[in-house]
């Protein structure tokens, strides 16, 4: 069955996170949007042009009932302190990886070092760990690691316990570092704890954005 004018402007703005949270806050010049929107749709009918701009208004008087986080987010981070590390590697390797070398890189990084973590995922397991234990493990597993990042940078952002009955915290960090052009190469969450690490260079430009 195909999709309405509206059903479809209402999908597109829900499908571009930006744009709902600027028409959220009364940010959109609808006249520009129904433009962009009909290009994005290839329509050049005026009246399809008209109802993706009353389509428009309709979210947005939607929208505006919603419940709205935003404050109650910046009063947690505004709570939360941040803990920076340099030097971080990012190892990963693949699913051959013995149990008896496991139990190693566990020896080796995580008991020793309170900066490593270890992950399992579907086809891979992933290793955070300072730049310095690095050599030592790729002794006995180098030959399963699929991909090696380091000179990373790891920030943690310890928030208060109230963290986990605030929607929408995570999503607000992420389109930070992606608003300022930084690339997350990994994202843990673990309760209190946020941690993001990225590459070195960008760590001047994450402490700025990063103040609450």
């Amino acid at each position: 069955m195909t999709k309405s004018t509206a059903e479809l402007t209402e999908e597109y703005i829900h499908n571009h996170p930006y744009i709902k949270s600027c028409l959220k806050n009364g940010l959109i010049n609808y006249s520009s949007l129904a433009r962009f929107m009909s290009n994005e749709f290839k329509i050049t009918k005026k009246i399809s042009l008209e109802a993706i701009l009353i389509a428009a208004r309709r979210l947005e008087l939607k929208l505006k009932k919603e419940i709205n986080y935003d404050k109650e987010i910046k009063k947690i981070l505004e709570k939360s302190e941040i803990e920076i590390k340099n030097k971080i590697s990012v190892l990963i390797f693949d699913k051959k990886l013995t149990i008896e070398n496991i139990e190693k890189i566990y020896k080796n990084s995580i008991h020793n070092n309170g900066s490593s973590f270890f992950l399992e995922g579907s086809d891979n397991y992933t290793l955070i760990t300072q730049d310095k234990m690095v050599e030592k493990i790729l002794q006995f597993s180098e030959k399963n690691v699929i991909k090696h990042h380091q000179n990373l940078t790891l920030i943690n952002i310890k928030n208060p316990p109230e963290v986990e009955e605030i929607p929408g915290i995570v999503a607000f960090l992420t389109s930070l570092f992606s608003e300022n052009g930084v690339n997350i190469i990994e994202l843990l969450s673990c309760w209190k704890d946020t941690l993001f690490i990225f590459n070195s260079k960008d760590v001047n430009k994450v402490m700025n954005f990063l103040q609450f």
